[in-house]
């Protein structure tokens, strides 16, 4: 018997919105986790917020949203708070009942850049990482470093002279100079009719020829985001407005422990590798090992790696390298140059689905605390499969 087609409205709804979560969706685990490593956090979530005034987001609430946004590649913040009017899934993940008011979008916002800082996108990765399910998948002695480029949210168009080096002001969206314009001006005024006014709103996007023009960081920077860099990673590419992010990896499960991003530039992935070592195991005295490509491959960071009690499985380049047969004639530095290609699966999932690729935000403070969240949601996402084994 065929069924009828006919829209019937219920006033009310008797299912909870817990039950309609399926027992097997990879979520279930994730949450559970998530929650866990949030209350070990309430007492830094107290000492953020006073007694008195207007209650704002719970950062629980906002720390989850910001976590499924990443998960689900939702592009922007406003777009996340329009999918959490409908999809049940998100309002559970977060902690919504199902007739709770989501929040504005631009209040959102500016709850997470109050809450979401660099120092607190760090202790929400190391609160997940010590959670009671998730710490034995970690070694703690062997480790894996690299940095990716993370293209800024700047055109090359926005590439100025900085000051004294001040470009001529004439309107490169305007097919008329300052003197032809003025001219056209007092020719308009004497005519015994009012001509048709001129619009006076720019091109958003001008043509603009860079040919014979040389531009470099030292001469030049962007004026829709001062903190981006000119730079390029390879010979024969273009250099770009990018950033750099940097990840630690531990060589067990490939789960990154720590993460960094910083301005572009040659000198940066070795001193992030070692800042994020340090912080990783302050003052430690036994044997690591970090293993890292042959871009790492330098005598000064070589030597700094020794003094800290860490041996450098880093892949030797073809000549003048610092590693020699001290280090490559163990097996364990074979494993770690095999082991250490598995970061890049991480900034391949970063760039793919956590919006990595360019980023939407400005300001490198902004840029780093979304780059280590999305290392974060990048842990997270294998979770279901690593504790299922």
């Amino acid at each position: 018997m065929r069924g009828t087609d006919e829209t019937s409205g219920s006033l009310f709804s008797y299912v909870d919105l817990e039950a309609r979560i399926p027992t097997r969706h990879p979520l279930r685990k994730i949450r559970q986790v998530v929650n866990g490593a949030l209350a070990s956090l309430d007492g830094e979530f107290e000492v953020l917020y006073t007694d008195f005034g207007r209650p704002s987001i719970p950062p629980e609430r906002l720390i989850r949203a910001s976590l499924i946004q990443i998960l689900f590649s939702v592009r922007s913040e406003r777009q996340l708070m329009e999918q959490m009017q409908y999809n049940l899934l998100f309002r559970w993940f977060v902690g919504l009942g199902i007739d709770d008011p989501v929040w504005v979008p631009t209040v959102f916002t500016k709850n997470r850049d109050r809450l979401l800082t660099t120092e607190m996108s760090r202790k929400v990765m190391a609160a997940i990482l010590a959670h009671s399910e998730v710490a034995p998948l970690l070694s703690d002695e062997h480790f894996s470093v690299d940095g990716t480029l993370v293209k800024a949210w700047a055109s090359m168009k926005s590439l100025q002279p900085r000051a004294g080096d001040t470009p001529p002001d004439d309107d490169p969206g305007s097919p008329l100079g300052p003197d032809a314009t003025a001219e056209f001006e007092a020719q308009t005024t004497e005519l015994e009719t009012d001509a048709m006014p001129r619009s006076s709103r720019q091109n958003r996007n001008p043509e603009v020829d860079f040919r014979g023009e040389k531009r470099s960081n030292a001469t030049h920077a962007s004026t829709t985001d001062p903190d981006a860099r000119l730079y390029k990673k390879s010979p024969g590419t273009g250099a770009t407005l990018c950033f750099i992010g940097h990840a630690l990896m531990e060589n067990r499960s490939g789960l990154i422990v720590q993460g960094d991003l910083t301005q572009a530039d040659g000198h940066a992935e070795r001193r992030a590798a070692l800042d994020m070592i340090h912080r990783h195991s302050p003052g430690s005295t036994r044997q690591l090992t970090l293993g890292a490509d042959k871009g790492f491959d330098a005598a000064e960071f070589v030597a700094d790696l020794r003094q800290a009690c860490v041996t450098p499985h880093v892949a030797q380049k073809s000549r003048y390298s610092a590693i020699d047969g001290r280090t490559t004639r163990h097996e364990g530095y074979a494993l770690s140059i095999k082991h250490r290609k598995r970061i890049e699966e991480a900034f391949g999932w970063a760039k793919t689905v956590g919006g990595m690729a360019q980023t939407v935000y400005r300001g490198i403070e902004r840029v780093r605390s979304r780059f280590i969240m999305t290392m974060t949601a990048n842990n997270l996402a294998r979770l279901p499969r690593l504790l299922a084994a």
